[in-house]
């Protein structure tokens, strides 16, 4: 074994020589590998409130200005209208602002200045001027509401009234599937519920427009009680003497 192991280490084996051999690669019969694509997912079109376009992808004959979802983005941004959309208690507040600027500005003039003696009963003139500003308020909210209702009413109709360029060429057009589900949706979620706050108010102005007529004319009752006297009162009260 040790002369086997000397004779490899000083005359080490030759490499084996492969004949060499050109290979020529055929581009027909390789395959690459490609990557799938993943499935895209149809894009749909955003809502048009968010996108800001109001007007659908429909051959709709209205003009512009004239179809319920323009006119309802018209009435929402429009002053005094936009009031009943917004925040509880901001709508509160200006009602309250209204109503107490009214009063001084127009009621308190009138009611103190344009009456006799009305030192000698201010309670009925604050009175009055309170009345004039509950009146003002409840006139706003009323004209709010027509407005809001004339909207919700075009809005969940099934058909559109309008003019072509005048008032005698009135036309009707049907609104599609797509537009009266829109038109619904919006009517249903955002102009009913300002009807319902608008009627509440009027409902509670109502009442408070009521309540200073009752106060007033009790006093008014009172003073007449209070100066009218009988025939008989004012015979017991004649002075003595020769008439």
């Amino acid at each position: 074994m040790a002369i086997a192991a000397a004779k490899l280490i000083i005359f080490p084996p030759k490499p084996l020589l492969l004949p060499s051999k050109t290979v020529t690669l055929n581009p027909k019969k390789l395959h690459f590998y490609r990557p799938q694509r993943r499935p895209q997912l149809a894009s749909f079109s955003s809502s048009p409130f968010r996108s800001g376009s109001a007007q659908p992808d429909t051959n709709c004959p209205v003009p512009f200005d004239q179809q319920p979802i323009n006119e309802y983005q018209n009435l929402s941004t429009s002053f005094p209208f936009n009031w009943a959309s917004g925040d509880l208690l901001e709508y509160c507040s200006r009602l309250f602002v209204t109503g107490a600027a009214f009063a001084l500005l127009v009621g308190v003039p009138v009611a103190w200045f344009g009456a006799v003696g009305p030192d000698s009963e201010p309670v009925r003139r604050i009175l009055g001027a309170a009345s004039s500003g509950v009146l003002a308020v409840t006139l706003a909210v009323v004209r709010m509401y027509l407005g809001w209702a004339y909207v919700g009413n075009r809005l969940l109709s099934a058909t559109v009234e309008y003019e072509e360029t005048g008032w005698y060429d009135g036309q009707i057009w049907v609104k599609t599937a797509e537009v009266l589900a829109r038109d619904r949706l919006l009517g249903s979620y955002s102009v009913k519920p300002v009807l319902s706050r608008l009627k509440l108010t009027l409902v509670a102005l109502a009442a408070s427009l009521f309540t200073c007529v009752v106060i007033l004319v009790n006093m008014e009752d009172g003073r007449r009680e209070y100066y009218y006297r009988t025939p008989e009162e004012l015979a017991g009260r004649a002075i003595p003497g020769v008439y």
